[in-house]
């Protein structure tokens, strides 16, 4: 059974209501195993068949109250999977929203949409599943157990020797079948990551010539999940040999014992037949758990999956204010950006209404709950970073350090660097995606943990490398970040972003499908869908991480001339590598191995010929 099982919202009353429903089951079977040896002693003893009709309906009404209840415990069950399942995925979204795009990155596009999709469905099917057996094999054969002791001891003693010999081997084979369950994981994960980036790479497959060689590569990851898959096959039908092979022997020995002492007249033949009739409903449940246990093995392990991601520690930001005669000090140095120095973990750590100290420049600094209002940006906010830190790992190497910049009001900021040097860890600090762990942000006048605060995200539109396009027709993509926009308005913004010309030539227009199933389109109109999902949400705030790395030189020019005009009024975060984007930049911020090398503008920063102007002579690129 799962760890969490107990944790999940609603399991504890399910499981009273499948535990009482188990119990009227359980007693059932009983009245029902002693009814039917009641009716068939009678009549091997030569009773007229019409003085049984009394005994035969009590048997009948056993057996409809016991799969009435099997019946109840099934619809139970599978409420709340369903309803848990549906809980689960919403958390999920939840929580890789908040996460961001470095997650994605880190587990795989392809495995999350698995996790999200089949996952969830997997999950479900162990709840529905598990509950009732757990239940089951916990009550059942213990009340069968004590009632066949009451009849005969003898049976009853091999019923306790041989139960444990079963579990022993269900354990054995369950502990080989989680083996091959995690092997075909591990490969349909795999298979999941590569069918997506052999998709996303097809054009350039084809392109180079080098599709038909590809599919070798796919074949082979396939072909390696077809194995495992059949080796899972194999421990399955094994296991379910192997349990209704040894339930049979231990039926099979009791009912030589119950014969042997029947034919030597030590027992009455209604007792010896209720025992025999129970043997069987005594091994039962387990054996539905062994039965069911390969079927939910997946779904469990989607459950741990979906579960660590959920958990996952996401920091809250904190309002931090000045306390003590030193407020007034504190709060004006923390509206004019002088506010420096590294949040303690408890100021960082510290959720919603959970309180952190700072001390900076002799005044502690308290970590209060924030309010949307804090977050909200207008064209004569400030935004600064105050020494912002990020160190993933304990005594390892920052990815930044000391960071402290100055942004105000609406401007173009290009974040420049070399691979490694902190441009897509700094974008996450700025989109709230990442929680540092030293440092301070301000916006406007207030100072911050951090920025990992739904209102803050709300403000701002992230653009990232690839745009994921979801099957769906175009102008739902669109309306990603505003699902109640009109079609006037989704039109407007298509206009902007340069589309107009595509729509015209699908013959659906705006209700053309694309995404998967859909009408695939190149890596520049994804961008283009991307950035009129930016417009259409009139956020304030716009990251863009790397948005033109995978484009041709021509199509990157293109998109270029499309996207400036439209970063007028907006505080605009773009990292990349392509230096000629600088140019048109109000400040470029050049990084250096986590650290902020110099900042200015392009020609501020050429003439000065440090780390810019040595990016550009590595690049040989012709800018002046």
């Amino acid at each position: 059974m799962d760890k969490n099982l107990l944790g999940y919202k609603g399991v504890k009353p399910v499981f009273l209501i499948v535990g009482f429903l188990t119990l009227v089951q359980s007693l059932s079977i009983l009245l029902l195993a002693k009814w039917l040896a009641e009716v068939v002693s009678a009549l091997f003893a030569g009773a007229p068949l019409k003085e049984q009709w009394g005994t035969s309906l009590l048997f009948l009404l056993a057996f409809l109250v016991r799969h009435v209840c099997a019946l109840l415990m099934s619809r139970v069950s599978y409420r709340f999977a369903e309803a848990t399942g549906r809980s689960m995925r919403q958390q999920m979204m939840d929580k890789l929203f908040q996460l961001g795009p470095r997650l994605a990155g880190d587990r795989g596009t392809g495995t999350l949409v698995t996790l999200v999709l089949e996952g969830v469905t997997k999950f479900r099917t162990y709840l529905e599943l598990i509950i009732p057996r757990m239940v089951g094999m916990s009550v059942t054969p213990l009340m069968l157990l004590v009632y066949v002791y009451t009849q005969d001891t003898t049976s009853g003693v091999i019923l306790t020797v041989t139960m444990p010999i079963i579990i022993a081997f269900m354990i054995l084979i369950g502990m080989t079948a989680r083996k091959q369950m995690d092997r075909q994981l591990k490969s349909y994960r795999t298979l999941s990551n590569h069918f997506v980036d052999s998709l996303r790479g097809l054009e350039t497959l084809k392109f180079l010539g080098r599709s038909r060689s590809h599919s070798e590569s796919i074949a082979h990851v396939s072909d390696r999940y077809r194995s495992a898959t059949m080796r899972t096959l194999r421990v399955a039908f094994l296991s379910s040999f192997a349990l209704d092979f040894f339930t049979m022997l231990s039926v099979a020995s009791v009912a030589v014992s119950l014969g042997l002492r029947l034919v030597n007249e030590q027992m009455t033949l209604v007792t010896g037949l209720t025992i025999l009739i129970l043997a069987p409903e005594y091994f039962l449940p387990v054996r539905l758990v062994g039965a069911d246990f390969h079927a939910t093995l997946d779904g469990k392990e989607a459950g741990e999956a979906m579960k660590s991601i959920i958990d996952r520690e996401t920091v809250q930001a904190v309002k931090l204010t000045a306390s003590g005669a030193g407020q007034g000090v504190a709060e004006k140095g923390a509206a004019s950006g002088a506010v420096a120095g590294n949040v303690s973990s408890a100021g960082r750590v510290g959720g919603a209404g959970r309180a952190g100290t700072n001390r900076t420049a002799g005044t502690t600094l308290v970590g209060q709950p924030s309010s949307a209002s804090d977050f909200a940006w207008t064209n004569g906010a400030i935004l600064q970073l105050n020494g912002v830190g990020v160190k993933y790992e304990e005594g390892g190497l920052s990815s930044l350090e000391g960071v402290s910049l100055r942004f105000a009001g609406a401007a173009k900021i290009g974040i420049i660097g070399e691979s490694g040097a902190g441009k897509s860890t700094l974008v996450d600090i700025l989109g709230g995606f990442l929680h540092p762990t030293s440092g301070s942000i301000t916006v406007g006048a207030s100072t911050f943990s951090s920025l990992t605060d739904e209102a803050w995200r709300k403000q701002t539109a992230y653009i990232p490398q690839r745009p994921y396009i979801f099957s769906g027709t175009l102008a739902d993509n669109v309306r990603f970040y505003y699902p109640e926009a009109s079609m006037e308005e989704v039109r407007r913004v298509i206009g902007e972003a340069g589309l107009s010309r595509l729509v015209d030539s699908l013959p659906n227009g705006l209700e053309e499908m694309i995404g998967g199933g859909g009408r695939s389109l190149s890596g520049g109109q994804e961008q283009r869908v991307a950035l009129a999902r930016a417009l259409l949400s009139s956020r304030p705030i716009m990251l863009l991480d790397e948005p033109t790395a995978h484009l041709d030189i021509e199509t990157e020019y293109e998109l270029k001339e499309t996207m400036l005009p439209l970063f007028a009024g907006k505080l605009v975060f773009l990292a990349t590598h392509r230096l000629h984007w600088m140019v048109d930049m109000d400040l470029i911020v050049v990084m250096k191995q986590g650290q902020v090398a110099e900042t200015g503008t392009h020609q501020e920063l050429i003439a000065r010929k440090g780390a810019y102007y040595e990016l550009i002579q590595s690049q040989l690129e012709g800018i002046h």
